[in-house]
């Protein structure tokens, strides 16, 4: 008997009518799907989390043009394969008018010299790149490749069409329909796949396989057990590389510098990217530490520079000193707190006016109808500091940073209590 593909294969959609979520982008009337129905897509970076369709989506868009399609894997392909497609794409383009479209899964794993290559097929439009990845393309992506695409954000699936998907599955799939597959929460299911609709499918497949179900409907106890006793099902599929780099900044953000130094160890083994490392200790000493110790980011920020010149084996000694000193550090995530909080204040309220005292003042004209006037310079009182609105008015006195309660911050505290007395409620 043949092999079946994957749930996830089976079901992959085939064109947009079926495909599931970022309706931002391929929507009705959506931005990219425009360009798709008119036939004018230009080059483009698919940036987002894993499974949310960014391979599926490469797939309908050649479908839908009738373009030839290659696909390439920046995991195992060189400089090489890039030739060879490139030559491929030549002979389609002197025997038709079609313009192929070349795939790049992981697009972030390539070189300098591998996007280098590249270049000259995007820009003469040879070719219609898609480059999909998981990391911000505006580190991986080399700036001269990326000027020359259009970058789409993918967004994480909702729990809706998540939801969606799973029901769909039971009642379209040629073998799924023909289990007794009863459904009874969905908590452990979403919970588990954490919005990757692959991972999603991969464990409805585990859970249908599982004789249990013949008996008992699919509860959130029953899908945590039978995923208990088939974790390493998951590891084959390369999920687990984002349930390791997540236990990695839990360990860290716990302050356990034994269990970050243990994770590190496993990405170390499994041959991540020392700088993908580095990257996410970057983030984490401003958002998990921030001003409890600010020498952290400096420290993260030189660990980054380091491993880039490095590489491995020699970067995982400085990855280790930074990763066991930030797990060792007093935490903070206020400076994290008090961006998303002043985000939440703009959106609700809108463009305030910059206050006069605080505009700039150029012309005379701006300096007549009041710019700039009443401004106080705080170089010019005592400590460098004079009590005067910085706010709009209409927000005026709104705390958005509350000091974290450590030593360093404390003092900060008393530092704001002092000057600003009781307007801000330090």
């Amino acid at each position: 008997m043949a092999t079946l593909p994957p749930l996830a294969e089976r079901l992959r959609p085939k064109s947009l009518d079926e495909y599931i979520g970022q309706t931002h982008i391929v929507g009705p009337n959506a931005v990219l799907r425009n360009a798709i129905e008119n036939s004018n897509i230009p080059s483009m970076i698919l940036w987002g989390p894993p499974g949310v369709g960014k391979t599926t989506l490469a797939n309908i868009i050649a479908e839908t043009l009738g373009r030839p399609f290659f696909n390439l894997s920046a995991i195992n392909a060189g400089v090489k394969d890039i030739r060879d497609v490139i030559s491929k794409a030549k002979a389609i383009r002197q025997a038709q008018t079609e313009q192929p479209i070349l795939f790049i899964d992981e697009i972030h794993r390539f070189s300098k010299s591998q996007q280098d290559s590249l270049l000259g097929a995007v820009e003469s439009g040879l070719v219609t790149l898609i480059g999909a990845t998981t990391e911000n393309p505006s580190f991986e992506v080399i700036s001269a490749l990326l000027s020359r695409c259009q970058v789409y954000i993918l967004k994480s699936i909702d729990e809706r069409d998540l939801i969606h998907l799973i029901d769909s599955a039971i009642k379209k799939d040629e073998i799924l329909k023909n289990k007794s597959l009863q459904i009874t929460e969905y908590d452990a299911l979403l919970r588990i796949s954490g919005g990757d609709a692959r991972k999603l499918l991969n464990l409805l497949e585990l859970v249908s396989n599982a004789k249990e179900i013949e008996s008992s409907p699919v509860d959130n106890a029953l899908v945590l057990k039978l995923v208990q006793q088939n974790l390493a099902f998951y590891d084959k599929s390369g999920e687990q590389h984002y349930d390791i780099i997540s236990a990695f900044i839990k360990s860290i953000r716990g302050s356990d510098p034994n269990a970050a130094v243990y994770w590190l160890a496993r990405m170390i083994e499994g041959g991540e990217d020392p700088k993908f490392i580095a990257r996410r200790l970057l983030i984490l000493a401003s958002e998990d530490i921030g001003n409890a110790n600010p020498n952290a980011l400096l420290l993260a920020n030189n660990c980054f520079q380091a491993v880039s010149v490095i590489g491995w084996p020699e970067s995982r000694i400085i990855l280790s000193q930074t990763v066991t000193y930030l797990a060792s550090s007093d935490k903070s995530n206020a400076s994290y707190e008090a961006i998303n909080k002043a985000q939440a204040l703009v959106r609700q309220t809108g463009d305030l006016p910059v206050p006069l005292h605080l505009r700039n003042a150029p012309t005379k004209l701006m300096k007549d109808i009041g710019y700039g006037k009443d401004y106080q310079y705080s170089h010019a009182y005592e400590g460098n500091f004079v009590q005067q609105e910085f706010m709009p008015e209409k927000v005026s006195s709104t705390k958005l940073y509350e000091p974290g309660n450590n030593s360093a911050e404390n003092r900060l505290r008393e530092k704001l209590r002092n000057n600003w007395k009781d307007k801000y409620g330090y």
